[in-house]
Order: C-alpha cells, then sequence, then structure tokens
C-alpha cells in the first residue's frame, strides 16, 4: 500500500484536471486547486527544501493558520523524507520555543499571524537555521515562501520513504501540562487513512468540509479518508452556523467533521431562527461526526430530530492512535448514541484494572487499544513511553466500560476522577446531566479541595445567552437524575473554556477554583 504522499502523486496522475481543494475566506474569496497544482506544488516545495539543506530525518517546523498553502507545505516536507513538526496557532513563544528545542528544527515555515511570537524568542534558538514566512511581507531574516520556491520545477524530488520512517512529531494541545511529543510514521499515518475509508465509505464525488484546525490530528486524519479516493475538500474560516450551513450548500458539502461546541452552535442558532435550514440546500450533506471530546447524547438526540435523514457516527481516537477511529460507533449504530463504539477498524480494545487485567462487561476500566496507528514513542521520554505502550498496547488514560453487545461507553480521564468521600465521580457523567437542563450553553465539572471529604465536585455552568439560572435550579435537576453522590456540591457560573479541538481546558478551571487556600 502507498504512503500518503504517494496517494497525492497517484490522485494527480488519475484525476490531474479534477478539483482537490477549495478555500473559502472572508470576503468572498475563493480559490481551487486541481490534483495535478496540488501535486505539483508540493514537489516544488520539496524541491526548495532539499536545495536549501533540508533531508531525511531533519525537523521542519510547520506553523500557519489553515489553507490550501497548509496542505501543500504539509506534503512537500513529508516528501524530503524530514520530520513535519505542526504546531498549534494558540501555543505561545515560549511554547514554540519548547517545540522548537524538544524537535531540535533545522527550518520553519510559518504564517504572517505567527511572526510577533518568533521574534520574541529567536534568539535563545541557534538550532534554527532558515525561517520561511507564508506571507506577502517576509521580515529580514526570513525568506518568503514564493520566493522559497522560485526557480523549482513540480517534478518528484524522488525521495523514498517506507512504513517504518519517522515523519512527524506532534505536539499534544497541551491541556494537560507541557505538549507531549508524540512520533508517528508513514505507516501509522496510512494506517489513519485506511481506517476512515472504511469507516465512512468516501467515493470521488465526496466533498469533504475541513473546519478543524489542520495541525490537530484529528481533522487531517479524516480527510485522509476522502485523500484516498481523490475527492475534494473545502477549506473554510468562517465556523458560525451560518458559515458552515451556506458552505455545505453553495459547495455541496457531503462530509461535515463537528466538534460539540459547533452543532451545539448550529442547533441554537436553528432554534432561535438565527438561521433558517429551509433558506439552505442540504440534500447533499449525508454524514456529520463528531470526535475529540465526550459528545452529549441529548445533542445528538436532537440533531437527529432536525436531521434525521442524514447519517452521524461518533470516533474516538487521540494523537497517541493518529487521530480518530480506534473507536468508533459507526453509521449504522445511531441507536446506541451515547456510546463512543467499538473497536474500530484494525483495531483490538480491551478495558482493564491497575494490573493490565481485563475487566468484566460494565465494570469500569481503563480502556487500552492497539493497532497500526499506535505511535511509536513520546520523543525523548522514555519513562512516559514505557508507562503508556505496553506490550503493543496503548495505554489511553480514558476510563470506560462495555455493555452487552460490546459497545465502549467512555467514563472520563483517569486523572480527572473526583474522589469525594471515598466514593468515585466521573465528570463527564454529571457533565452529560447538566447539558440536559434547558437553559445551559455548556458545563464542566471538576474536583476542588475539601477539609472534610478530600474533595467535592464543583460545577461550572454557562447559561444560554439571554437566559437566567439559579444555583437551585441546577442542584434539583441534578438531585433528580443522579446518583446522591454525583451531585455536584457546588455551582457557580462562568464560561468554559475549550481549546481549538473542543476540549474543555480543565486546568485552567482548576487554576481558577481548585487553588487551596492559604
Amino acid at each position: 500500500m502507498i504512503t500518503i504522499p504517494e496517494m497525492l502523486a497517484r490522485n494527480a496522475r488519475m484525476y490531474p484536471g479534477d478539483c482537490a481543494l477549495v478555500e473559502l475566506k472572508a470576503g468572498g474569496k475563493r480559490r481551487e486547486i486541481t490534483w495535478r497544482e496540488f501535486d505539483r506544488e508540493s514537489n516544488r516545495v520539496a524541491n526548495a527544501l532539499l536545495g536549501m539543506g533540508i533531508g531525511k530525518g531533519d525537523r521542519v517546523i510547520h506553523w500557519m493558520m489553515n489553507s490550501i498553502d497548509w496542505l501543500i507545505a504539509y506534503f512537500g516536507i513529508l516528501r524530503t523524507g524530514a520530520w513535519i513538526v505542526p504546531l498549534n496557532f494558540r501555543f505561545t513563544g515560549q511554547d514554540f520555543k519548547y517545540c522548537a528545542d524538544i524537535s531540535e528544527a533545522k527550518m520553519m515555515i510559518i504564517g504572517q499571524e505567527f511572526i510577533e511570537r518568533v521574534d520574541l524568542v529567536r534568539n535563545q534558538l541557534p538550532r534554527v537555521e532558515r525561517y520561511v514566512c507564508a506571507a506577502d511581507q517576509a521580515p529580514d531574516y526570513m525568506v518568503s515562501f514564493h520566493d522559497m520556491v522560485s526557480g523549482y520545477d513540480g517534478d518528484s524530488p524522488g525521495i523514498k520513504t517506507g512504513d517504518e520512517d519517522d515523519c512527524s512529531l506532534y505536539f499534544t494541545s497541551g491541556t494537560t501540562g507541557a505538549p507531549k511529543p508524540i512520533l508517528l510514521t508513514h505507516n501509522n499515518l496510512k494506517s489513519a487513512a485506511i481506517t476512515e475509508y472504511a469507516h465512512h465509505h468516501q467515493t470521488k464525488d465526496d466533498n469533504f468540509v475541513l473546519i478543524p484546525p489542520l495541525y490537530h490530528a484529528g481533522s487531517k486524519m479524516h480527510w485522509f479518508g476522502s485523500l484516498i479516493v481523490g475527492s475534494r475538500a473545502t477549506l473554510i474560516s468562517d465556523i458560525s452556523p451560518a458559515g458552515i450551513l451556506n458552505t455545505v450548500h453553495q459547495e455541496r458539502g457531503s462530509i461535515v467533521w463537528l466538534l460539540v461546541p459547533w452543532a451545539h452552535d448550529i442547533l441554537v442558532a436553528l432554534e432561535k431562527g438565527q438561521v433558517r435550514k429551509e433558506d439552505y440546500d442540504l440534500s447533499c450533506w449525508r454524514l456529520m461526526h463528531i470526535g475529540a471530546q465526550p459528545v452529549p447524547s441529548s445533542l445528538i438526540k436532537q440533531w437527529k430530530k432536525i436531521f434525521p435523514d442524514m447519517q452521524y457516527d461518533t470516533n474516538y481516537g487521540l494523537t497517541e492512535s493518529t487521530g480518530p477511529g480506534c473507536v468508533h460507533l459507526g453509521i449504522e449504530n445511531e441507536h446506541k448514541v451515547g456510546a463512543i463504539g467499538r473497536p474500530g477498524f484494525n483495531w483490538e480494545t480491551r478495558i482493564v484494572d491497575d494490573k493490565g487485567n481485563n475487566v468484566e462487561q460494565g465494570v469500569i476500566g481503563e480502556l487500552i487499544v492497539k493497532g497500526d496507528g499506535v505511535m511509536k514513542e513520546y520523543y525523548k521520554n522514555p519513562e512516559k513511553t514505557a508507562e503508556t505502550l505496553k506490550d503493543g498496547w496503548l495505554y489511553t488514560g480514558d476510563m470506560a466500560m462495555s455493555d452487552e453487545d460490546g459497545f465502549i461507553f467512555l467514563v472520563d480521564r483517569k486523572k480527572d476522577v473526583i474522589i469525594t468521600g471515598g466514593e468515585n465521580i466521573f465528570p463527564v457523567e454529571v457533565e452529560d446531566i447538566l447539558h440536559n437542563i434547558e437553559k445551559v450553553n455548556d458545563a464542566a465539572v471538576i474536583g476542588i479541595p475539601d477539609e472534610r471529604l478530600g474533595e467535592i465536585a464543583l460545577a461550572i455552568v454557562d447559561p444560554m445567552p439571554g437566559e437566567t439560572l439559579t444555583e437551585d435550579e441546577v442542584l434539583d435537576y441534578c438531585r433528580k437524575n443522579l446518583a446522591r453522590h454525583n451531585v455536584p456540591r457546588r455551582v457557580v457560573f462562568d464560561k468554559v473554556p475549550r481549546n481549538p479541538t473542543g476540549k474543555i481546558e480543565k486546568p485552567k478551571l482548576r487554576e481558577k477554583y481548585a487553588k487551596p487556600t492559604a
């Protein structure tokens, strides 16, 4: 089976004049490229990088906002045999320095938005030899992306890479401390494409609407399923409900991967009449799927009421598993909404106790997975690697249980479990109940110190715009729908911080609400 870069070259041969990518920008600007253009521009980047001294095993930081050029640069770097190091666009200058130091990056390609952050720490990065700026105006110490590729042709650079070659160094989003560097191989990337295609049955006629940040393993690895069959993708920057619906309508989008907040916003906008379903032709939209975080079953039930004929899937994965797909619900299993699903294509799963022994059905344990997508290692961290990878199994750190049909239900992150008076509280279970309250826009639950019980559950609740909620209303609802020990002891009303992939940033909430008092 060919590698991801070779899939692009094959599409250029088979569908040279067909549209590969569309990019929609603010102000109605639209850019489109064919598979032949995509392939040749990526080759130009590769040839330019080789000409600048980048070779197999070198590391190139890639820090850009979503765009066609992001993907052109991505494939260009891979085609040199170098490692690509994609960075979170929310990283600070210090985060960037941390990633540059660990990766020992030799070069970086950055967008206009990140120049100031690089300037702050550039003098502390002696290993970075060249800076490339993907902008019209590059600072004096950088070469512009356009100038870099000028003079290089679009022929294949001819660098051979194999399945076991290292190719990508991904840094986790950092919601649980310093971002961890995760080393992936070409075989990892290929396995993600195969699994995604097996799950969602992409065809040449599909159009994947790409919304989440491309530096994140999730969205790009989902798109790899479309790459296999040569179907196009549309990149958008307007992620408002109207922006998403209009893109599907205008570009005939057929597959959209949403984060929970975006699906929620669409439902609210429809309910409040801010957008009207009948104003858009959405008959082309065949599949909506969600991942990257726990999905409230109430949200999906409401979605299916409004879009009854649309396929739905839940996808579970980690950067350590090369993105989504190691567990998935399956479009044929909507009756099991609430579960994350069963083992994905070419994956195995187990739920184990602290000693690594399988637990019985219905008993909570740690979810572990095994498949071709399991990362090679945490780079430069053998201790963490040994803790996480055991006999080929990836220990996810997620607590789960299975039902009588083998469907897996995510309970919570192992480190997020709240122990109050000897009883375990799983925040996700409580958050799911809070999301069922009509006036609740978003919710999170964390443990805070308590002198008597060790810690207690605090609910952070963000009411719907224009709605008023009281602590008594929230607690009364919880008492009616939760076991007594699961009911939060306190409720505060505040915004719930989420990272670009929709995950609740609980360290920020703990910093604000769970600091021990002096």
